[in-house]
């Protein structure tokens, strides 16, 4: 530190151009102007903090690093003199203070019963901009709806008079072991929500026995969430592949090296969706322009997701399995099988599970859901003689809101269920606390159904407990989930500007 040069603020300031643009993050000076044009959410936001400190909008939607990985290190200046920075004080606005008298007037922590009180909690008293990027799905967000309706179409056939005095919902995931038979699945962008990020998942986690997955995309960086880990505490890798192999290569084994227990590539990202809700709230908004723009074509309307997800390679291909493997002794997991040719390739290439997953309904629209893939995925690799294989697992996301749900895909040949947005509106509306109480209704759920259900242990989860024969009749009448009605938010369409007509 002592050999960094230290700058004025009168100087930075002076540097507030297109031509020359410098800014202040986490108390360093960097210059930003041969990366304008290369920020993926365009050049005009960093631009409004043109010779300023920038801190404030980078934080949330930016890991800690981010910054330094991407920029050489010559545009690294040096570190501000903070005796020389006016301290702002910062204009409380009447939205702001709005949110601030909905999070006082929270209902109490015990008064919640089901994620399902987490998502209208979190959608109250998040911001706009949050609300849109963690709620959206693609184009007319009919997977998002499908992935919790089809669970809607899978019935339980209960066992009775067994002895369920004592039941056992734990197992083991990838060999570790989980005091539940779910996983805390890798949502970007936890600041976002809440000032703790993601550390919010992994201190209730380890209190509670479950394994998180770490998210590329994650607020806090890789190396702040391990290490607030507890001693032992199980941790998987969820992975966008860079078109830089070399920094994925560094990334991989430095999480191995840092005791990570199984490596997720996402395989289902080649393009992001179009996630509507977020791109209506323009990521950069109408009046974060700066003069030296006037008369710019900037692009606005891609939204939070567009504007941090540029470095995916969209040339992922089956052929690079083989390199994975040669870089990691981790398991391998391909995590966005959404067919069961795919499924029987990904046996085939020598990894250790697969995910059968749709991205939350954020990629491609009209995609079925996870639990539905399940039952064509396991009968595809049955009649090859390929599963059952203890060295070969499967698990599924999306739509899970309930322990129930967990057990019906457990019954249909799932190991275990990846659960996001239910822990990320958690600690979005609640913090730590609202995790923790998450995981225990999950706890409860799970010893209800069951006892109801006539299992004593996971393993008695099995496929003559659930009728799944209207599981893919998509026009089927079924009940309608009214909790989760209640708590979606339509689509809006185009708006026209305030303004007297």
């Amino acid at each position: 530190m002592s050999n960094l040069r230290v700058i004025t603020s009168s100087e930075v300031a002076a540097h507030a151009s297109r031509e020359s643009c410098w800014i202040i993050v986490h108390g360093k000076v960097y210059d930003v102007t041969d990366f304008l044009d290369e920020h993926p959410g365009g050049s005009k936001i960093i631009l409004k903090y043109a010779g300023k400190d920038a801190t404030e909008a980078y934080e949330p939607i930016h890991p800690p690093d981010a910054i330094t990985t991407n920029l050489p290190v010559e545009k690294h200046l040096g570190v501000i003199d903070q005796s020389t920075v006016v301290k702002v004080v910062k204009e409380v606005t009447a939205e702001e203070r709005r949110r601030q008298a909905l999070l006082a007037a929270r209902p109490p922590l015990d008064t919640v019963l089901n994620m399902h009180d987490f998502e209208t909690v979190a959608r109250t008293v998040l911001p706009e901009k949050a609300w849109a990027y963690y709620s959206s799905a693609s184009d007319d967000e009919i997977t998002l709806r499908e992935n919790r309706m089809a669970y809607q179409r899978v019935w339980f056939r209960p066992r009775i008079l067994r002895d369920v005095s004592s039941v056992d919902w734990s197992t083991t995931i990838l060999g570790q072991k989980s005091s539940l038979p779910l996983y805390i699945s890798a949502t970007a962008l936890g600041k976002l929500g809440h000032p703790e990020g993601e550390l919010c998942l992994t201190k209730a986690a380890a209190n509670h026995g479950v394994i998180q997955m770490i998210a590329t995309l994650a607020s806090c960086s890789f190396d702040d969430i391990i290490d607030a880990a507890a001693p032992g505490q199980t941790f998987f890798l969820q992975l966008y592949v860079n078109r830089d192999r070399e920094i994925t290569r560094k990334y991989v084994q430095h999480a191995e090296a840092r005791g990570v227990k199984g490596l997720f590539i996402t395989v289902d990202a080649p393009q992001l969706g179009r996630r509507e809700k977020d791109m209506r709230m323009k990521f950069v908004g109408d009046d974060a322009g700066a003069e030296v723009q006037k008369g710019q074509e900037v692009k606005k309307d891609q939204g939070v997701a567009r504007a941090i997800s540029s470095f995916i390679d969209p040339s992922l291909a089956w052929k690079d399995i083989p390199w994975f493997r040669s870089i990691t002794k981790m398991p391998i997991i391909i995590k966005g099988i959404a067919t069961a040719e795919d499924a029987v390739l990904a046996y085939e290439s020598g990894v250790q599970g697969i995910v059968l997953s749709n991205h939350g309904g954020r990629q491609l629209d009209t995609a079925r859901s996870g639990i539905e893939v399940l039952v064509e995925v396991t009968a595809a690799l049955r009649r090859r003689g390929y599963w059952p294989d203890p060295r070969f697992e499967i698990y599924v996301d999306g739509g899970v809101r309930r322990a129930s749900d967990v057990l019906k895909a457990i019954a249909l040949g799932a190991k275990a269920v990846g659960v996001g947005r239910p822990f990320l509106y958690a600690f979005c509306a609640y913090g730590q606390d609202g995790v923790e109480r998450a995981i225990q209704l999950f706890r409860d759920e799970f010893e209800m159904n069951m006892r109801l259900l006539g299992a004593r242990t996971i393993d008695e989860v099995v496929p003559d407990m659930v009728d799944a024969s209207s599981l893919s009749a998509h026009t089927v009448l079924a009940p309608e989930d009214n909790l989760f009605n209640s708590t979606y938010q339509p689509l809006t369409l185009a708006q026209f500007k305030d303004a007297k007509l």
